[in-house]
């Protein structure tokens, strides 16, 4: 069930994202009043090992409380607490569990009472307005930090620069909770490195406090040497039955030990990423364009039990994690898509 507030309950900005289950009990919004409405939303620890937002907003209250002896918000905040059960265990999400940021308005997979909190919460902001809406997340990859869109309009995108120059542009997956979101205004995911960096927590807590102070998200066209614009053209994943690991295990699929540190880099065809110690598996990837068209052909070539590039690419989120492969993928595949950006006149 969503537990639904206006005030911080006693001890919450005190607490570790492990004690927010005993506290809270539950997913939980929190309305706090501020000079300006609508209400800035903001989504923290949609996957429960993903601190950074959780620690960023703690941040920022406390700080404001230690000032003025209250939030004393310039702009009213709505701040929604997801997976509190998985974050107890340090878990992305329970077994038992769907994926919190894949169960929002929007999405396609099968209906759990947990699409049902997230419908309410989607359904009460409707009500209140939103000003922008902020999803913030760690990765389990060697990445930069930069900014989420889904939709290539103008104040989504000054919104995604205000956290960096890089932006990356996705519509799959789908039922995330900024895909939904970008329906009531700029919407972005902020991805603020790996867990337990400071470097992020910081990043993410000045973004939030200067987005609180906007009167207003500027509806003009971003210029062009402020962004760096990449497109997500493809997931890749492991089959389920494939047994997967890291050198020197005998896994049927063994990754590339160096595979984080391709992130956002320009790699050229013939880059190895995995080798396959099965002929049963096809090219041992499954690799599904934004309508979920299987390319692994496109992007993949198998060369004496080596997985290797077809052609150049630049990846992201790629990760050495076997559990986040598991639960979510191995990583995604971009294309520059800076011709694309918005420009003055046009949305």
């Amino acid at each position: 069930m969503l537990q639904e507030l206006d005030h911080l309950p006693a001890g919450l900005l005190v607490a570790d994202s492990r004690d927010l289950h005993r506290l809270l009990g539950a997913p939980t919004l929190i309305h706090l009043s501020g000079t300006r409405q609508p209400p800035l939303f903001v989504s923290v620890l949609l996957h429960g090992n993903e601190t950074v937002g959780w620690d960023a907003m703690r941040a920022l209250l406390s700080e404001r409380i230690a000032r003025f002896g209250e939030p004393r918000l310039p702009r009213a905040l709505s701040l929604f607490i997801g997976n509190v059960a998985a974050a107890a265990s340090g878990a992305r999400h329970l077994p038992e569990q769907p994926d919190y940021n894949r169960i929002w308005p929007g999405g396609d997979h099968p209906l759990t009472p947990e699409h049902e909190v997230m419908t309410a919460v989607f359904e009460r902001m409707t009500r209140r307005g939103v000003f922008a809406s902020i999803d913030l997340h760690n990765n389990t990859g060697a990445n930069p930090h930069y900014a989420c869109v889904d939709r290539l309009d103008h104040r989504s995108l000054h919104l995604a620069t205000l956290f960096g120059r890089t932006v990356v542009y996705f519509t799959r997956p789908i039922g995330t909770q900024s895909a939904a979101f970008a329906d009531l205004g700029p919407a972005v995911t902020l991805e603020c490195g790996k867990v337990g960096e400071a470097a992020g927590v910081a990043h993410a807590r000045t973004l939030v406090d200067a987005a609180l102070h906007l009167l207003e998200v500027p509806n003009h066209a971003v210029a062009a040497h402020d962004i760096d614009l990449f497109h997500s053209v493809a997931q890749v994943m492991v089959p389920p039955e494939l047994s997967i690991g890291l050198p020197p295990t005998e896994a049927e699929l063994v990754l590339n030990p160096e595979i984080e540190h391709f992130n956002f880099r320009e790699l050229p065809r013939g880059t190895p990423f995995a080798s396959l110690r099965t002929g049963d598996h096809g090219l041992g990837f499954m690799v599904r364009d934004e309508d979920g068209n299987d390319v692994a052909k496109r992007f993949f070539q198998l060369e004496d039990g080596e997985i290797k590039l077809r052609r150049p690419v630049m990846p992201a989120m790629l990760t050495r994690d076997l559990t986040v492969i598991r639960q979510d993928c191995l990583g995604y595949l971009m294309e520059r898509y800076n011709d694309h950006v918005p420009r003055r006149g046009t949305d």
